[in-house]
């Protein structure tokens, strides 16, 4: 058996020493690695024992040179949604049986950083990507598929061919949200929209709540505002809302994070919630859970958006070619902040 060490570059545990240590032959080992057909569990049990046991870590550039570093790309719009730590621990207990690793990178909900984002993950040689909430034109991302396996959450793009889609129905989601609201009384609702490029989830909410309005015979009483997620213009157009002369009785608000805001404004100005003013969410998020926020909300079960996209990222790796767009259905979650 060779000595601990020997054959080493850089520090780095070698395939051979993982060889030696498992008692089998080096291209065992590399067909433990590649997930090759034919390896026994009981083969695999002993590499990966030995692996753990020396710390053996695979380098990354030298996978990517045989074809695969079994790592994906996941771009997020920002980090201060809690609904995407849901999204993530999808893809994590997606992946938690195989070897594949996820790196992070910021949008920032701009087609250009997201191009550049995109881009690094390319030029290192990443084996696919997944998008959340893009707001790139199909002609740019199916430019990417071209290049790596592509699958984007919080796209709606049914008649895309080169790319998968992982969806909430978000214009059921913003119509159970508007029915919700009016069957508790309330008719003067208003919706607190994202201000920005132009994304297909925010189209497809805003299209429910207009919808839900003129079918409950509201349609005059329409009003959608929309602020950045700066919390200063969330803020300013929340106290805009709720202190000019259209004042709503209600508002939905395009994302949890924004509603725990609204929250704060109505009882920053005095007024009581659900009685004053009832507020709905979207994303059922843990913390519209908590007592001081019992956020009524639109559950669109995050985790399994991120299973079904790590799920389907890894199909078109392995070769798969017919397109699949997977849509959730969403539920309303009732709480206290519409409990009039």
């Amino acid at each position: 058996m060779a000595q601990a060490g020997e054959g080493r570059r850089n520090g780095r545990v070698t395939i051979r020493e993982v060889a030696d240590d498992a008692g089998v032959s080096v291209a065992a080992v590399s067909k433990v690695l590649r997930d090759a057909y034919g390896v026994s569990d009981a083969l695999r049990a002993k590499v990966r024992a030995s692996m753990d046991r020396l710390g053996y870590r695979p380098l990354a550039s030298a996978r990517g040179m045989r074809g695969q570093t079994y790592t994906l790309g996941l771009v997020l719009p920002d980090l201060r949604n809690p609904f995407f730590a849901d999204i993530m621990t999808g893809v994590n207990n997606a992946l938690e049986r195989t070897q594949y690793q996820v790196m992070m990178g910021i949008s920032a909900s701009t087609a250009k950083l997201e191009t550049g984002v995109v881009d690094s993950m390319i030029d290192r040689q990443m084996d696919g990507i997944i998008l959340i909430g893009s707001t790139e034109s199909r002609e740019s991302l199916n430019t990417i598929a071209e290049k790596k396996p592509l699958v984007t959450i919080g796209h709606h793009d049914p008649s895309a061919e080169a790319f998968d889609t992982v969806n909430n129905n978000d214009q059921q989601g913003a119509l159970l949200a508007v029915r919700h609201l009016v069957a508790a009384g309330y008719s003067k609702i208003a919706m607190l929209s994202l201000q920005g490029e132009p994304s297909s989830i925010l189209a497809e909410r805003e299209q429910g709540y207009r919808h839900g309005m003129v079918e409950a015979g509201l349609g005059g009483a329409i009003n959608i505002a929309s602020a950045t997620q700066v919390m200063r213009d969330v803020q300013f157009a929340a106290k805009r809302l709720l202190q000019g002369p259209r004042r709503p009785d209600a508002i939905f608000c395009w994302t949890d994070f924004i509603a725990l805001e609204v929250i704060s404004v109505a009882t920053e100005l005095g007024l009581r919630v659900p009685e004053d003013v009832g507020i709905v969410g979207y994303d059922n998020t843990m913390f519209c859970d908590f007592a001081q926020n019992s956020l009524t909300s639109i559950d669109q079960s995050g985790e399994l958006l991120g299973l079904q996209a790590a799920r389907l990222v890894i199909e078109r790796i392995n070769g798969r070619t017919a397109v699949e767009h997977f849509v959730v259905p969403p539920r309303l979650v009732a709480r206290r902040s519409t409990s009039r």
